[in-house]
């Protein structure tokens, strides 16, 4: 009976000890060294809700910006975390004493070794206060670029490559009249007529400064891209209407998946990734009517029209197999090589991963006529 009873208090020891090693809550950090060679130091933060873990990711070398983990799991030892809208996840081992974690980070295509140790009060890393959010534009401000470089761009990539503003400085590489148009408007390519040929052949990068201080609004930035277009391209058009074929965008038969965004800010964003099987477009900070016109400009051979009645800023991703159905069947970036992963066409995607729905249909939308244009004028 002695035997017995010792057998069960050592068998409800190492029970407990079990349990407790399964209880990761709390602070977790450790050193990721990427292929810069800067060592990233990373803390994930683990907490309980109704029994549901959830995480939040810092990067302490690069601002600390918290980031909320979109899944966390813990399974036998398996411990698994990801944030679909920055691309990141891990996955690790559990040790036996629940105090580290052996495991990858990806961030891309490529794992990169991240082992992790719970820490202490003694020794758990100070996580620096975020960066202040950047001084605005003054909302009342009609701004022009004060000094704007065009540059001709004979890559061959016949996709705008990008469109950014940073601190006081715009920029956008490969892009063509018609992107320009496109995004100062909010329309798509096929509703610009009487267009020149050369309007999406001749494709040019640019540089601008703005003459107000303060990031601009989206408003206020296509403001200063319309004055460009008048000034160096000499735009001269007229607004009509016409019926074509368009994609019409509203909620799904089973609602809408959206997460409110945690990066506010005066201006949305907009990103393409390789993912396992296919691509990833990050949407960050982003209302329906600017999700719309991203695909309208980026995505889609044809209008699209936000019938969501959804307000707010949001932040999702969309992970998908391109096909001929988008980017007119000529990805801006090759998909991953990792084919065993089966990704949704991008229709079924935006459905199941957003809770949104794309239908073609035919409707009265607005068109810009072209009645006068110029190429650029030199530096």
């Amino acid at each position: 009976m002695k035997k017995l009873i010792l057998a069960m208090v050592a068998f409800v020891t190492l029970l407990g000890g079990s349990l407790r090693a399964q209880d990761i809550t709390g602070a977790w950090q450790g050193t990721l060294t990427p292929a810069s060679g800067k060592e990233l130091r990373i803390v994930l933060k683990i907490s309980k809700d109704d029994g549901k873990l959830q995480a939040t990711m810092y990067s302490i070398d690069q601002g600390a910006r918290p980031f909320k983990a979109s899944t966390v799991s813990l399974a036998d030892s398996t411990f698994k975390c990801s944030s679909d809208v920055i691309g990141i996840s891990y996955e690790g081992k559990l040790s036996a004493d629940g105090k580290s974690i052996t495991g990858n980070w990806t961030q891309g295509s490529t794992p990169q070794p991240l082992n992790l140790v719970h820490a202490t009060k003694e020794t758990a890393w100070e996580i620096p206060a975020p960066p202040s959010p950047p001084k605005l534009m003054a909302a009342d401000a009609n701004p022009s670029f004060e000094v704007a470089t065009i540059k001709p761009n004979a890559s061959g990539a016949t996709n705008m490559q990008g469109l950014n503003f940073n601190g006081r400085n715009f920029t956008t590489r490969n892009s063509s009249l018609g992107d320009l148009i496109a995004f100062a408007y909010d329309v798509q390519i096929k509703q610009i007529v009487n267009a020149p040929d050369w309007m999406d052949k001749d494709r040019y990068d640019i540089s601008a400064v703005p003459d107000q201080q303060g990031m601009p609004n989206p408003q206020q930035l296509k403001i200063m891209i319309q004055k460009l277009l008048a000034d160096r391209f000499q735009l001269k058009f007229h607004h009509d209407k016409k019926e074509m074929s368009a994609f019409v965008l509203t909620v799904g038969k089973d609602g809408q998946k959206l997460k409110p965004t945690q990066l506010p800010g005066p201006a949305p964003g907009f990103g393409l990734r390789p993912a396992p099987g296919g691509l990833t477009i990050p949407v960050i900070n982003t209302t329906m009517p600017e999700f719309a016109n991203f695909l309208q400009i980026l995505v889609l051979d044809r209008p699209v029209v936000d019938q969501t009645g959804i307000t707010g800023n949001f932040d999702f991703a969309l992970t998908f197999a391109p096909d001929d159905s988008v980017f007119n069947g000529r990805p801006p970036i090759p998909k991953s090589p990792d084919d065993t992963t089966a990704q949704p066409p991008f229709f079924e995607a935006i459905q199941e991963q957003a809770g949104l729905k794309l239908e073609a249909k035919k409707t009265l939308v607005d068109v810009i006529s072209i009645d006068h244009v110029e190429k650029p004028s030199a530096n």
